[in-house]
């Protein structure tokens, strides 16, 4: 194949794929609200089982549904008859993928799934099929047309599947009122699990990392306070240690540009008297968005009566693996 050609099927492959996702709209209808409707209102977990792609499949819902607040699990039909069956019970929901609606592993789960009294819920591209009569609901894959030219191998019926797969997942996130909270404590690990949970106040430089001069202090005192302690910036406190300013590199720059007469002046009369700061409970994801907004490298921790009780730098936070979103 030429380049041309490779780049028109690839197109076609995705123009053809998007077309037939979009198909699922009409499916979207009073049997998806009772298929939400069993799955929020379940006592146990939701079984999802199917064979070969459908299998994969039914795994990539399982994992979707696990991350968003609906316990579930895969059920490989092969093994159910060899034990597995064991792990259904009659609290939970069986949702049964087949594009044609009649696999001879599943049909052959469906009596002895029915026995337990088990609410089933199939997915299907015919919904004139044994299974998809079988079922208490069928979500109809409504897919004309793979992908493969050779319409072999499971490609739009696949992909739409799993498309129906997630707008349950998505609906049931929003039924169970799950939030950012929620999701973090499910995905601890990683870059997300940092942005969804990680604080300030577990990260920031505390104590006699915190560069900080009295108001009085010389600027040489200041200079030596900012490249010291690297962070490109110190607090500047009153008497009383409340924050009242702050003084970067930057500050520095731009009063050399104006004067040399620099012996003479203190922190006060330098300072940005309107500093950026922020609190220890805040998320870091926060915090790098702010410093984004702003165009700014660091951030002063404040407590409750505005002392710096900490600092952040932005390369703390992207070192970390944080990224603005």
């Amino acid at each position: 194949m030429t380049e041309r050609q490779i780049i028109k099927r690839g197109k076609e492959v995705i123009r053809i794929e998007s077309e037939q996702i979009s198909r699922l709209l009409s499916s979207i209808n009073s049997d998806f609200v009772k298929a939400a409707q069993y799955i929020y209102e379940c006592k146990g977990r939701v079984v999802l089982t199917g064979m070969g792609k459908s299998g994969l499949i039914a795994r990539k819902i399982v994992a979707t549904m696990n991350s968003t607040g609906t316990p579930a699990i895969y059920l490989h039909p092969a093994d159910a008859f060899h034990g597995d069956l064991g792990m259904v019970r009659k609290e939970d929901v069986v949702i049964l993928l087949s594009k044609s609606g009649e696999t001879e592993d599943l049909l052959h789960l469906v009596p002895l799934l029915k026995r337990l009294g088990i609410k089933l819920i199939s997915m299907t591209s015919n919904k004139d099929s044994k299974m998809a009569r079988e079922s208490d609901i069928n979500l109809f894959i409504d897919v004309t047309e793979e992908a493969c030219p050779l319409d072999l191998a499971p490609t739009s019926s696949t992909t739409a599947t799993l498309a129906m797969g997630d707008a349950l997942s998505v609906v049931l996130l929003e039924m169970r009122g799950f939030t950012e909270q929620d999701f973090a404590s499910l995905h601890p690990g990683g870059s997300l699990g940092k942005r969804l949970s990680l604080r300030l106040e577990e990260i920031m430089a505390k104590g006699r990392q915190i560069p900080v001069v009295r108001e009085s202090a010389s600027l040489k005192d200041a200079i030596y306070e900012i490249s010291s302690k690297r962070y490109g910036t110190t607090a500047v406190v009153d008497d009383s240690g409340k924050l009242s300013g702050i003084i970067t590199d930057g500050d520095l720059r731009r009063l050399l540009e104006k004067t040399m007469e620099i012996t003479h002046l203190q922190a006060k009369d330098i300072m940005n008297r309107s500093p950026k700061t922020i609190t220890r409970e805040v998320l870091a994801s926060r915090a790098l968005q702010l410093m984004e907004n702003f165009k700014i490298t660091s951030l002063i921790v404040v407590d409750e009566n505005k002392g710096p009780e900490g600092i952040i730098h932005l390369h703390d936070l992207v070192n970390l693996g944080l990224k603005i979103r």
